[in-house]
């Protein structure tokens, strides 16, 4: 089993789930994201940077003000891990269930457990030096989870990639399915203002377009 001391980062290594926990435990006041796919474990540090923090605010902003003009159901959350016990475990940047039927996991600290509660409806990444594997290995993970749609956010670029999840499988959309009516290139556009523009000026833009 890998120690604190001799654990590689951000690349996936064979582990039982076991280990995994016992890792998880060790390494969560340091800020780690976990993931668990069939046997193997990834281990990343969260980014602390603005970069960062500021993409994953304007996105989950403009996810939260489509869904509040179009009066859709949502409730939201930030890095919070949803775990298929001994089989998968996820840690995604913003989450989101989304419709009229879901049922809210319990207010704890714990992982959402997967076999009591849905998945989210609505996965977010926000991708800076690991998006290959983002797109790669951390997609099948949530096809496999049941996860709906999946985006990951290439802040290089200000590009938003939006797959559509189905029977085990995912293909690339333009248009979010799980939110009816907003384009991905909306998102895009938001993200590109927010390098110049302040979040009033932003929201003021978002809510012009929502509501035409």
């Amino acid at each position: 089993m890998a120690t604190t001391q001799s654990l590689t980062t951000d690349t996936w290594v064979r582990a039982s789930w076991e280990e995994f926990l016992a890792l998880a435990d060790r390494l969560e006041q340091q800020k780690g994201r976990f993931y668990y796919d069939d046997g193997c474990m990834r281990i990343e540090m969260a980014a602390v940077g603005p970069i960062h923090g500021r993409d994953h605010s304007v996105v989950a902003r403009t996810i939260s003000l489509f869904a509040t003009v179009k009066s859709i159901r949502i409730v939201g959350y930030t890095n919070t891990s949803f775990r298929k016990a001994r089989v998968r475990e996820c840690q995604p940047d913003s989450s989101f269930y989304i419709g009229a039927d879901f049922r809210l996991p319990p207010r704890t600290n714990s992982p959402v457990d997967v076999n009591q509660y849905d998945p989210p409806t609505l996965v977010i990444k926000i991708a800076s030096t690991t998006l290959s594997d983002d797109l790669g290995r951390k997609r099948l993970l949530y096809e496999r989870l049941g996860v709906r749609e999946y985006w990951v956010v290439d802040v290089s670029t200000n590009e938003a990639i939006a797959f559509k999840m189905l029977d085990g499988g995912s293909r690339q959309i333009q248009d979010s399915k799980v939110l009816e009516g907003l384009k991905i290139a909306t998102v895009e556009e938001a993200l590109r203002r927010s390098q110049t523009e302040d979040d009033g000026a932003i929201n003021r833009w978002l809510l012009q377009t929502f509501s035409g």
